[in-house]
């Protein structure tokens, strides 16, 4: 029992780690690693319950260090599928997201790059934007006194620091293009920021699109909030 126990919560565990750079690699596709979780979860599940069983009725083959560890592992292939799909359930179920939700900022440099990704570069109008200002009101167009330039150049920065692909810098049309590549399951998601000038004021619109996936569980509209606040950070350091 001590010995089945501890093989299904390795399984259980491995099934949830190894989905993620599994596809990454490209070694399987994503329903796979998705199924990958899925399983992860139940062998979770029965670890603990063999765990339960063998405590409960076998106390004497089971030992203090190796029922914490198998219960430790079995936890976790639990926790990490069950919180993601908590999260899914309290965020709309959108993977675009923008701080300009009549005139989102179009990409440029990487339009081509998505050319195959199953998530269009066109944004989806009027039904995501409502979502969006549901979940996230607080995602607004940001206004600064500094020039386009000054921007441009902070913006560069910020992604920098964020250690963000820059793809596209255009100071003149105030356009600076990025990817984040994730580092469990390597999704790439792209992220635009466009300046524009309004009288004595600059504009700032900031867009974050996943190129997989319907659901980002929130992550765009956490990068938008992560970027604005590095942003932040660079303008107030100079």
């Amino acid at each position: 029992m001590k010995m089945i126990v501890g093989l299904m919560s390795v399984i259980a565990a491995l099934l949830v780690a190894l989905a993620g750079p599994l596809y990454k690699f490209g070694i399987v596709e994503l329903g796979t690693a998705f199924t990958g979780f899925k399983f992860g979860l139940f062998a979770g599940i029965a670890a603990l319950v063999l765990l339960a069983i063998q405590l409960l009725f076998r106390r004497n083959t089971a030992s203090i260090g190796s029922a914490l560890a198998s219960a430790v592992l079995a936890v976790a292939a639990i926790a990490v599928p069950l919180g993601m799909m908590n999260t899914a359930k309290n965020v709309p179920p959108i993977h675009d997201i923008s701080t300009d939700l009549v005139n989102p900022p179009e990409f440029v440099a990487i339009a081509p790059l998505r050319a195959d990704a199953p998530n269009p570069v066109t944004y989806a109008g009027a039904e995501v934007a409502e979502q969006q200002r549901a979940a996230y009101p607080d995602l607004q167009t940001l206004t600064y006194t500094q020039s386009r330039p000054e921007l441009v150049e902070a913006a560069k920065q910020a992604i920098e620091n964020l250690g963000w692909e820059l793809v596209n810098t255009d100071a003149d049309k105030g356009i600076i293009e990025a990817t984040e590549t994730t580092a469990w399951f390597g999704f790439k998601d792209d992220v635009i920021i466009r300046v524009t000038d309004n009288d004595s004021e600059r504009l700032v619109d900031i867009r974050s699109k996943s190129r997989v996936g319907q659901s980002d569980l929130g992550k765009n509209a956490a990068r938008i909030h992560k970027l604005i606040e590095e942003l932040d950070g660079v303008l107030g350091s100079k």
